[in-house]
């Protein structure tokens, strides 16, 4: 018992020590930064492969706005309506192919940050280390197309055994919280990879369990009480005017990044206590 005050005081405490010699507040304004220029490709993207897959465009808008503010929410949509009714030709055209380029720079940031978490230099080519952040890019689109295709046909396949069994109303009920589950889930085989792939360093998958676990709990927790404290509390529109909504974008992917570069550096805080051990 004593040794587990131990670790969590040492985690505490080397934590503290990481965010002000990685300087983690300025590398997530840098990565939410980088965020904001992929999000939107990365958006253009699936919506681009919506013909190819049984869901439609509100389901894909209807994922994001479970956790993005809603003043964030209003300007994804809305650009991402401007840009689909102005794209034109098909999925391999050239457009897509640097629309999947600038959409992999966020993945390619996370790299970075990551490396440092770690204290590693990226030895990996620029070939290399772009195309698997292109693959990495590609991994995010087809586990968010996943994420959306699951819910739908199992809500389906579960009111219809549900209302043979004449439960229907209990289903309904059911999966309301069954859909939060099943997103954290997701997320967290998401951040899994994420912190296996692409950190310059290898070790087991399960060692980056503790960093995946923290990012799908801060993530969803911080999300959701942002969106509460913007629908609720605040009017960035009234105080910024149109730029409103940018504001609460970039104060969304700064929350996100600083999470996701803090499990980073938890996973590393494990690594170095396993190799100390050795």
């Amino acid at each position: 018992m004593e040794n587990k005050a131990n670790i969590r005081s040492s985690l505490i405490k080397l934590l503290w020590h990481r965010i002000q010699e990685d300087d983690l507040p300025g590398l997530s304004a840098q990565l939410a930064y980088n965020l904001l220029f992929s999000l939107f490709p990365l958006i253009i993207v699936i919506f681009t492969l919506l013909p190819y897959f049984p869901i439609r465009q509100e389901d894909i808008l209807g994922v994001i706005e479970k956790f993005a503010p809603p003043e964030a929410m209003q300007l994804i949509e809305k650009t991402v309506n401007e840009v689909m009714n102005v794209r034109n030709g098909g999925l391999l055209s050239f457009g897509i192919i640097g629309t999947i380029w600038s959409a992999s720079t966020g993945i390619n940031a996370i790299v970075v940050a990551f490396n440092r978490a770690y204290n590693v230099k990226e030895s990996r080519s620029f070939i290399v280390s772009r195309g698997m952040s292109i693959l990495l890019t590609f991994g995010l689109i087809f586990v968010f197309i996943f994420a959306i295709i699951l819910p739908i046909f199992g809500r389906a396949i579960g009111i219809f055994v549900f209302t043979e069994l004449g439960q229907a109303s209990l289903f309904i009920k059911l999966w309301n919280a069954l859909s939060w589950i099943v997103s954290a889930v997701i997320l967290f085989l998401l951040f899994t990879g994420l912190y296996w792939i692409a950190p310059n360093v290898k070790f087991r998958c399960r060692s980056a369990i503790p960093g995946a676990a923290f990012a799908t709990f801060g993530w969803i927790v911080s999300s959701l009480g942002l969106s509460y404290y913007v629908g609720n509390f605040s009017n960035y529109s009234l105080t910024y005017g149109g730029i409103g909504a940018i504001i609460v974008l970039m104060t969304w992917l700064y929350i996100s990044a600083f999470i996701i570069v803090l499990g980073g550096e938890i996973n590393a805080f494990y690594s170095e206590r396993s190799r100390t051990n050795c």
